[in-house]
C-alpha cells in the first residue's frame, strides 16, 4: 500500500499536474529523493530513453551519459546535493546530470548557441560545481573541495569525485590521489570503470583494474568495526592509518594481489555493477560517513541500454543525428564533399610512413578522433596510443625523436595546453626533429571553450627552435606533413581545424616548402589582407565579392603560411606597398598572428594601419561554427564590413 502511494505522489507534482512518467515529475534532486527505493529502476529506464531520443535530433555525447545513468542517480539520491559537492570528470557522462537537476525542459538547446552548456559548469547551475571539459582533473578538485569545508569546519559536507571514460589514465589524477592519501579529507571517489574513453582504454592500469576486487562481505564487515570502534573511542586518525596499513598488508600477503589505492591509505570497496541502481544507494549509503578517503570501483558499459552504442561505443561516443527507434544513424551525403582535415592527415600520415621507416604515430587516447587509425590500422607496431596523458604524448615522441625516429604525435589543440612545459622543455629546448600536429585548432563549435583551440598561436610562438605552420586546404597539409618529416627541420608544428576544407580531389604529389615562405595568393593595390590557415578560404571569398561590388577596388590577398618564422621578406614588400593591412586568423587576438605582424611592422618601422580579426579576449561560448564567427566578428561580412571602413570610409 505504501509503496503504491509513493508512486501516486511521484506522479502527482508541478503545481498539481499529473505527469505521465516518475521523470517528469523531477524538477531538480529533491523531488528525486522523494521516491522509493523500488522505483529508481523505471527512473533510470526513463532517464536512458530520454537522453537517446533527445540526442537522436540534437546530436551530442550519447555513450558515455548513458553507461552512468544508474550511478547518477543514485548519487543524487543519496547525497544531499548541491550542498554535498559532486565533481564530475569529463563531463561528457554528465547528461543525467543535467536532466536531474534543473535543465531537463530545456535539454533540447543542449549544445546551441544561448542552450545549455555542453559540460558540467558552475556559471550555468549550483549542481556543477567545477568545469570538466578535460578529464582526470575531478580528484584534484574535490580534494581541494573536501579540505577547504574542513578547514572551514564545515564536517557535514560530503565530495564525490566521479572519474571514469579512461580519466585515471591522466597523470593529473595520480598527482590528486598521491595528496588525497596524504591530506585530510573524507571524499569518496567513484570510478567509473567501462573500459574507454573515446576509444578502447590502453595501458597497465586498464589491466591492473581488470582484475582487481575484493568482497562486498569484507567491506561491510570492516565497516561495522570500524564503526564499533569509533563508537567506544578506540579509533582515532592515527591509529585508523595504522590499522588500515596492517589491514591491507595481511589481505595482500592473504590474496597475493596489491591494492596500490588501499597502498595509499585510500579505502578501497568494489568492484560492483554499476548498473545496478538499488545495490549502488545501499553501498553509498554504507560508506558516505566513512571517515577518510575512499574509492568506489563500478563497472559499467558504455552506451548501457542502446543496442548500437554497447556493440560499438566509439563510433556512438557521439554519433550524429540517428533514428532514435531503430538506432540507424543518418548518414550525411559525402558525394563532391571535401574531406575533413583529421582524415587527410591520417592518409596522408599512412602515405608518408609507407616511404619512411623512421615513421612513427603518436595519440593521447584520440586514434579515431585524428584519423591516426587508419595508419594504426595498416602499421599497428608503429603507433602509439599512450591514453588520455598529452604531456607524456609529447615526451614519449620527444625521447624517439632522440635517438632518430620521427614521430607524428597528434593533440587536440585545446588538449595540449596540458602538454607545454613538455613541448618547451623535452622538445624545443632540444631541437628534436618531430612533429606535433595540432587537430581541432580554433573555434570548434558546440563543445564550447573548454574545446576551442584558441590559444595555441600566442602560447607556441614565444617558444625559440619551433616552426609554426597553418595550411591553406588540403594540398597545403599534405605539403607541409611531407616537408616537417624531413630531416634538420626541428620540432615542426602543423595546426589544422575540426571540418572540412575546400578540395574534393585533394590527393596531390607532395612538394617540399621553403620553411618561413609565405605566398601571394592574389595581388593588388588598395588593400592586403593577410590569413593564416584554413580561414583563408573564407577571406579569398570575402574579397571575391567585395570586388565584385567595387569594380575599381582590387585587394591583395597573401597566405602567411609560417607563424614561426615569419617571413619578413615578404612582409616587408606588404608594407612597402599598402598603408593598410587586415590580419585575419582562427586564434586568439592577443599575441596571435596579427600581433607578430603588428610587431614585426613596428620594428621595421613600417607606418601600416593594421585592423586585426581574430578571437577576442573572452572565452567564447558554445553554437555552431558560423554562429560563433559571426559573435565573434570573424565573418565573411565581417571582413567585409572592416574592407568596406578601411577603403570606402577614408576622411
Amino acid at each position: 500500500m505504501g509503496y503504491m502511494l509513493n508512486i501516486y505522489l511521484a506522479q502527482y507534482r508541478m503545481n498539481e499536474k499529473i505527469v505521465d512518467t516518475l521523470l517528469e515529475g523531477i524538477i531538480t534532486p529533491t523531488e528525486l529523493r522523494q521516491l522509493n527505493i523500488k522505483q529508481l529502476p523505471q527512473l533510470c529506464a526513463e532517464l536512458r530513453e530520454f537522453i537517446w531520443k533527445a540526442l537522436s535530433s540534437n546530436p551530442g555525447h550519447l555513450a558515455s551519459s548513458l553507461g552512468t545513468v544508474e550511478l547518477t542517480v543514485a548519487l543524487h539520491y543519496v547525497f544531499d546535493t548541491p550542498y554535498d559537492r559532486i565533481v564530475w570528470d569529463v563531463g561528457h557522462q554528465a547528461y543525467g546530470h543535467k536532466i536531474l537537476t534543473g535543465r531537463r525542459e530545456r535539454f533540447d538547446t543542449n549544445r546551441k548557441l544561448g542552450g545549455v552548456k555542453p559540460f558540467p559548469s558552475p556559471f550555468e547551475s549550483e549542481y556543477d560545481t567545477f568545469a570538466c571539459g578535460h578529464a582526470s582533473n575531478s580528484i584534484s578538485a574535490a580534494v581541494g573541495m573536501s579540505t577547504a569545508a574542513l578547514q572551514q569546519g564545515d564536517k557535514h559536507r560530503k565530495v564525490v569525485a566521479v572519474i571514469g571514460d579512461g580519466a585515471m589514465s591522466g597523470g593529473l589524477a595520480f598527482e590528486g590521489l598521491n595528496n588525497v592519501s596524504d591530506t585530510p579529507n573524507n571524499m569518496l571517489i567513484v570510478l567509473n570503470d567501462n573500459n574507454m574513453s573515446i576509444d578502447r582504454a590502453v595501458g597497465g592500469m586498464k589491466h591492473y583494474l581488470m582484475q582487481l576486487q575484493t568482497s562486498s562481505t569484507y567491506n561491510r564487515l570492516r565497516f561495522k568495526i570500524a564503526q564499533k570502534m569509533t563508537e567506544w573511542g578506540w579509533l582515532n586518525e592515527n591509529r585508523r592509518r595504522s590499522i588500515l596499513r596492517f589491514n591491507n598488508s595481511v589481505k595482500a600477503l592473504l590474496t597475493n594481489q596489491h591494492n596500490v589505492f588501499e597502498g595509499m591509505n585510500i579505502r578501497y570497496i568494489g568492484p560492483t555493477d554499476g548498473h545496478d541502481v538499488i545495490a549502488l544507494v545501499r553501498i553509498l549509503r554504507e560508506i558516505k560517513d566513512m571517515k577518510g578517503p575512499k574509492l568506489l570501483h563500478l563497472h559499467t558499459v558504455k552506451g548501457r541500454g542502446f543496442k548500437q552504442a554497447e556493440k560499438n561505443p566509439t563510433i556512438w561516443h557521439a554519433p550524429g543525428l540517428f533514428d532514435a527507434e531503430d538506432g540507424e544513424r543518418i548518414k550525411q551525403p559525402t558525394e563532391g564533399v571535401p574531406p575533413r582535415f583529421q582524415d587527410v592527415f591520417g592518409e596522408t600520415l599512412l602515405e608518408l610512413a609507407r616511404t619512411n621507416n623512421k615513421i612513427v604515430g603518436v595519440t593521447p587516447a584520440m586514434p579515431t578522433g585524428c584519423s591516426m587509425n587508419i595508419m594504426m590500422k595498416a602499421m599497428p607496431e608503429r603507433t602509439f596510443d599512450v591514453g588520455i596523458a598529452e604531456g607524456h604524448a609529447v615526451t614519449f615522441s620527444a625521447g624517439m625523436a632522440k635517438e632518430g625516429m620521427m614521430p607524428f604525435c597528434n593533440i587536440y589543440s585545446s588538449f595540449a595546453q596540458r602538454a607545454y612545459d613538455n613541448i618547451i622543455h623535452d622538445a624545443a629546448l632540444l631541437n628534436l626533429d618531430m612533429v606535433i600536429c595540432l587537430d581541432r585548432a580554433g573555434l570548434v563549435g558546440e563543445d564550447g571553450p573548454t574545446h576551442h583551440g584558441a590559444y595555441d598561436l600566442a602560447s607556441l610562438r614565444a617558444i625559440p627552435n619551433l616552426t609554426i605552420a597553418s595550411p591553406y586546404d588540403e594540398h597545403e597539409l599534405r605539403h607541409l606533413m611531407y616537408t616537417a618529416q624531413l630531416p634538420g627541420n626541428g620540432t615542426f608544428v602543423i595546426r589544422y581545424p575540426r571540418g572540412g576544407g575546400k578540395l574534393v580531389d585533394w590527393r596531390c604529389s607532395f612538394k617540399q616548402l621553403e620553411v618561413g615562405k609565405g605566398r601571394m595568393l592574389k595581388d593588388g593595390k588598395d588593400l592586403a589582407v593577410i590569413s593564416f590557415g584554413p580561414i583563408g578560404v573564407m577571406a579569398a571569398e570575402a574579397i571575391k565579392d567585395f570586388e565584385k561590388a567595387h569594380p575599381s577596388l582590387k585587394i591583395a590577398h597573401y597566405d602567411l603560411r609560417f607563424l614561426k618564422p615569419l617571413d619578413t621578406a615578404m612582409l616587408n614588400e606588404v608594407a612597402s606597398r599598402f598603408s593598410k593591412v587586415i590580419t585575419i586568423e582562427d586564434g586568439c587576438l592577443l599575441g596571435g598572428m596579427g600581433s607578430a605582424i603588428v610587431e614585426n611592422f613596428s620594428d621595421s618601422g613600417a607606418s601600416v594601419q593594421v585592423a586585426r580579426i581574430g578571437i577576442p579576449d573572452r572565452f567564447i561560448e558554445h553554437g555552431s561554427v558560423p554562429e560563433l564567427y559571426h559573435l565573434c566578428e570573424m565573418s565573411k561580412e565581417h571582413l567585409l564590413l572592416k574592407m568596406q571602413e578601411l577603403c570606402l570610409n577614408e576622411k
